[in-house]
């Protein structure tokens, strides 16, 4: 048993690192982002892929064509500019 425990606490230490520090997230092909826009995250559902940026947006974009649908600013709790 604790040989099965520390297979698997090498395992995360092993793997985890290569998984987070990869880099941007891959967006899907067909997908093109306003110019200067850096993706830290992209969301899949039914019909749409939401891409948050570092410049405090959501771009919602159809998953079938990939042309932007919308954009969302982000406004932090107690912040009062748009």
């Amino acid at each position: 048993m604790v040989a099965g425990l520390a297979a698997v606490v090498w395992l995360l230490a092993v793997r985890l690192p290569a998984t987070f520090g990869a880099g941007p997230p891959a967006l899907p092909a067909g997908l093109a982002l306003p110019a200067g826009a850096e993706p830290l995250a992209v969301t899949y559902g039914r019909g749409w892929v939401a891409v948050v940026t570092a410049e405090d947006e959501i771009l919602l974009y159809d998953a079938a064509s990939g042309r932007l649908r919308q954009r969302v600013a982000i406004v932090r709790a107690g912040d009062d500019s748009p």
